[in-house]
């Protein structure tokens, strides 16, 4: 009898300690049954994916133009040249253009004082084409009103290319200066001043020559 009653409290005891452990190991058992594994998606999309088609901007990097101005040919007076122009913008502050423009020059005041005047006829024509590189060194915007503002780029350019002027054809260099104000993302308004320097022999002297061109044309982007 006294060894069942030494017993029953170490039975009690156990009994004890084991109740306790399974209701501390209870809530962390409840827990991680409750959380998902780390690759069960928890909700699933009904509604299929659709692919997206991303918008596709032009560049506008070339240039097409057209232009209009006076040529001051050295010795022979100013008169009205037109031209093409043809540009591609390498970057926002470089670009490159080829322009081809032609001019009637006129020798009505040699033939004031000298007989017969200095080319068989009355007029010559003038023409002209060049590979230039420009650089736009003031980027800016101008404003039309209170509420429009338009961008505008004031560049540097030159180059070399020909002129063919009284039957002689002449190495020609150019550099000049110029504005462009954009009216809409595809065309702009462009006003230009250069300085064309080649050498001539129509006097009896072969000399060189510097001849002013102040044109402004429209140009197109594409």
């Amino acid at each position: 009898m006294t060894g069942r009653t030494h017993a029953l409290p170490l039975l009690t005891t156990a009994f004890a300690a084991a109740l306790t452990s399974l209701l501390a190991a209870a809530p962390a058992t409840v827990a991680a049954q409750s959380q998902p594994a780390n690759n069960e998606q928890v909700i699933v999309p009904e509604v299929d994916r659709r692919e997206v088609k991303l918008p596709r901007f032009p560049s506008n990097d070339f240039e097409l133009g057209v232009f209009t101005g006076t040529y001051a040919t050295e010795n022979f007076g100013s008169s009205i040249v037109g031209g093409v122009r043809l540009g591609y913008h390498i970057t926002e502050d470089f670009f490159v253009q080829g322009v081809y423009a032609q001019t009637k020059v006129s020798d009505e005041a040699f033939r004031q004082v000298l007989p017969g005047g200095v080319f068989t006829d009355e007029e010559e024509k003038l023409s002209y084409y060049n590979l230039s590189v420009g650089y736009n060194v003031l980027p800016g915007e101008v404003f039309l009103g209170r509420k429009r503002a338009k961008a505008t780029a004031v560049y540097v350019i030159g180059g070399i290319g020909s002129t063919k002027f009284n039957d002689q054809r002449r190495q020609t260099f150019n550099f000049g200066l110029g504005m462009r104000l954009m009216l809409a993302d595809w065309a702009a308004v462009q006003v230009d001043m250069r300085d064309h320097l080649f050498s001539l022999d129509i006097l009896g002297k072969r000399q060189s020559t510097q001849n002013l061109e102040l044109t402004a044309g429209l140009s197109f982007f594409f």
